[in-house]
């Protein structure tokens, strides 16, 4: 854990007692801070006046006094309306922060010169942010991972010179980190998202465009027109840009073409590294992916033949197009994060002759956005309460089957692969829905998958156990 040291007997208040709001409070109860909490939970202020921290209805305290207001990312800070908690503190004149902040000035006041690297995006930033721990973890590298990619920044190990921090950071983080300087910060890309808090597509990305405005190195994709503009203005400002991008080729940067990364200067291109062969980067989206953080690990002073040897051995992000199992010359895929059409839409590019597991709780618009890709899909199997619709759309264009549970389906999907006479194929759960008809969550799901995946016979695993490995 991290201990908030630097605000030793100060007064704090803090709203939102979920996972990362609950190990902020305990951060700064270990560093001395003087911490009132609250949460609309009840259960929640239940279990932290349980371990010692403070609380209070929020509404019944003396604001004035307060050095800051701690804020869990989750709670709305402009829109679609402040949270009560906000019009407080803007009442009494009351910084608002979050977590991610709270690290930062950890980190300035006792290891200012530790590496840390930054990423969002509105795609990829999980993926990328694995990658780059890995490749630093693969060198050797005392490394520490967290923020959005689901552990508390603040739960990680101290900030120490030579420590490496690669940090996963939503715009929600973002917006309540005002000094937030990452040694590099990677902005990949931008598309419409969370408008509902962010109020507009511009806000949205002004807020994005703040941490890579305030890094050492700024890595930009620049294949959308927004995240393009925001290199443009960091550059003119003095700061240092690296563009990337899965598109086009550049001058200056980093940038695909088809498995090969190339880096360019001054119109010089070389190759730094080829995906050919790595599994768990297939895809176009992943090579933009693997540019990124190419261009964050040479900023942070890794060497080229290091980052070629983590991408090698890179072993995927848990749910998310990764390589579980291995019969022959098929493949066994685990997309279980891919909860609707656009994000199921990756996988089924990134491979032919698909064996697709696919259904669940449906989203709106079902699959008819992924009619393109049909000519990929051998056969599909359905499951949950999407198969009759899927059925429908599916129609004439795609066999299939309506399997009803998963275990069905990859049994059936795993006995027509391997029937298959071509040189390959890809049985692959990418649902396009939600998985509340039948699981808890994608995460239950996917190593649902993996499970039933174990049991078929002559299967080699790819990964390190049968609930999902590493």
């Amino acid at each position: 854990m991290i201990s908030v040291s630097t605000l030793n007997g100060k007064k704090v208040a803090l709203f939102g007692l979920g996972g990362s709001g609950f190990a902020t409070a305990r951060a700064l109860v270990a560093g001395g801070a003087d911490v009132t909490a609250w949460d609309d939970n009840p259960d929640s202020v239940a279990k932290a006046a349980a371990e010692g921290i403070a609380v209070a209805d929020l509404r019944t305290i003396d604001w004035n006094g307060l050095s800051v207001f701690v804020l869990s990312p989750g709670v709305p800070l402009t829109h679609p309306k402040p949270h009560w908690t906000v019009d407080l503190a803007h009442a009494a004149g009351v910084e608002i922060i979050g977590d991610v902040e709270l690290f930062v000035r950890e980190r300035r006041a006792h290891a200012p010169d530790c590496p840390f690297i930054a990423i969002t995006g509105t795609n990829g930033k999980s993926t990328t942010t694995a990658l780059i721990a890995h490749i630093l973890q693969s060198s050797g590298r005392d490394t520490q991972l967290g923020g959005n990619i689901g552990t508390a920044v603040l739960t990680l190990d101290p900030p120490k010179a030579g420590r490496f921090y690669v940090v996963e950071c939503s715009s929600y983080q973002i917006d309540l980190a005002p000094t937030l300087n990452p040694s590099a910060g990677i902005l990949l890309n931008l598309t419409p998202d969370h408008l509902d808090r962010h109020g507009t597509m511009q806000h949205y990305a002004d807020i994005k465009e703040r941490l890579v405005a305030g890094s050492d190195v700024a890595v930009v994709g620049i294949d959308d027109s927004h995240s393009s503009l925001i290199a443009d203005r960091i550059e003119r400002a003095g700061g240092k840009v690296t563009r990337i991008s899965r598109r086009h080729a550049l001058a200056d940067g980093l940038y695909a073409e088809g498995s090969r990364i190339l880096q360019a200067s001054n119109g010089a291109a070389s190759e730094i590294a080829d995906l050919d062969g790595i599994q768990t980067l297939r895809g176009g989206h992943n090579a933009q992916n693997a540019a990124a953080a190419i261009a964050a690990c040479l900023s942070v002073g890794v060497s080229a033949e290091e980052i070629r040897a983590g991408l090698k051995s890179f072993p995927g992000l848990k749910h998310r197009m990764q390589p579980v199992g291995k019969r022959g010359r098929v493949v066994f895929v685990n997309d279980s994060k891919a909860t609707n059409a656009d994000a199921a839409a990756p996988a089924l590019s990134s491979y032919e002759n698909i064996y697709w597991i696919a259904g669940g709780l449906p989203k709106e618009g079902g699959i008819t956005s992924l009619a393109p890709l049909f000519p990929r899909i051998a056969k599909a199997y359905l499951i949950g309460e999407a198969a009759p619709a899927f059925a429908a759309t599916l129609g004439d264009l795609v066999p299939y089957e309506i399997s009803g549970t998963l275990e069905r389906a990859v049994a059936h999907a795993a006995a027509d692969a391997d029937r298959d006479e071509h040189e390959s194929a890809a049985v692959m759960l990418s649902p396009a829905c939600a998985s509340f008809d039948q699981y808890k969550n994608f995460e239950v799901r996917g190593d649902a998958f993996v499970s039933h995946v174990a049991a078929i016979d002559g299967v080699t695993m790819l990964i390190g156990s049968a609930t999902g490995g590493k």
